[in-house]
């Protein structure tokens, strides 16, 4: 039993290490930026209570523009965010 989990945990030690993808950093200031942007752009449902959710879109759409953001070097050319479907 003990040859089977060493086994398992070599496999699963070697897929975890062809998986990682290197992650390129970002500047804080474009970081800064952008988290700001995404704040004005998804305000949330209750002022002050980020837990109530946001009036426009969901979780995927502000990491969407987020992303797109961090793309833009940290500039918007319009601060509205898309419409989620």
């Amino acid at each position: 039993m003990r040859v089977v989990n060493g086994f398992a945990f070599a496999s699963a030690v070697i897929i975890t290490s062809c998986a990682i993808v290197p992650a390129h950093a970002i500047d804080a200031k474009v970081a800064r930026a952008c988290d700001a942007l995404v704040a004005r752009a998804f305000p949330p449902r209750q002022p002050g209570n980020p837990a109530s959710g946001s009036v426009r879109g969901g979780g995927k759409d502000q990491r969407d523009y987020f992303n797109k953001c961090v793309a833009n070097g940290g500039k918007m050319d319009d601060d509205t965010p898309p419409k989620s479907k």
